[in-house]
């Protein structure tokens, strides 16, 4: 145990540098694939088969294909038609896409859980596609959607070690490289588990306070 609490004081300095890259990595996609997410959501949603049936292909077509073959594809082939990323880009631009299928299809679960008796009211008072969403829909649908929502933040920030394949020197990738040199894997791995438990459970302890409020708020 003393030999445990030693090595981890010696270990931790490092694996901090990795967990706040995986932070980085994670807050940068979040944003990206909850902003795409959503286009893709309102396109499937527009009743407009030229705007929905080419979303839809997207979408299935990404959630189709392992998250790695998506960050090889843009790490190593992007380059060949004049798109140069750095890792930590293509990782970012990796999770951001594949989340956003993913976070797509819960907002457009939303939106269509709305009553269609209030669309329809909407409608009959002369409010346009784009008021309503912003008034009646979208604010109603965040609420049904924040649990599943807050599901996919927590898989993102899991999944965010998985740019570690492209050499993005986040915190599984500084527990590799670190145990690959000190053969102290036990130790090594244990604090890398205990600092992504140090991520996720105040993560999931926030949304849920964010769930009641907004459950409050009804």
């Amino acid at each position: 145990m003393s030999n445990f609490i030693s090595n981890s004081i010696e270990y931790l300095p490092i694996l901090l540098e990795g967990m706040w890259l995986t932070v980085a990595v994670t807050l940068l996609s979040l944003i990206l694939a909850s902003a795409l997410g959503l286009l893709w959501a309102l396109l499937r949603t527009s009743g407009n088969p030229v705007l929905a049936g080419p979303a839809r292909v997207f979408v299935e077509f990404i959630r189709g294909i392992p998250i790695l073959i998506v960050l090889f594809y843009i790490y190593f082939v992007f380059p060949e038609i004049g798109l140069d990323l750095t890792a930590f880009q293509a990782g970012v631009m990796g999770l951001a896409l594949t989340y956003s299928c993913y976070i797509g299809e819960t907002f457009r679960a939303g939106i269509e859980a709305i009553d269609r008796g209030q669309i329809e009211a909407a409608k009959s008072i002369g409010m346009k596609r784009p008021l309503m969403m912003r008034r009646v829909i979208l604010p109603q649908a965040f609420k049904i959607v924040l649990p599943p929502y807050t599901n996919n933040i927590v898989m993102l920030l899991k999944d965010s070690s998985q740019v570690s394949v492209i050499s993005v020197a986040e915190l599984t990738m500084q527990g590799k490289m670190l145990a690959s040199s000190t053969f102290d894997n036990m130790t090594i791995f244990t604090l890398v588990a205990l600092l992504y438990l140090c991520l996720t459970l105040p993560l999931n302890f926030v949304m849920r306070r964010v769930e009641i409020m907004m459950g409050a708020s009804k």
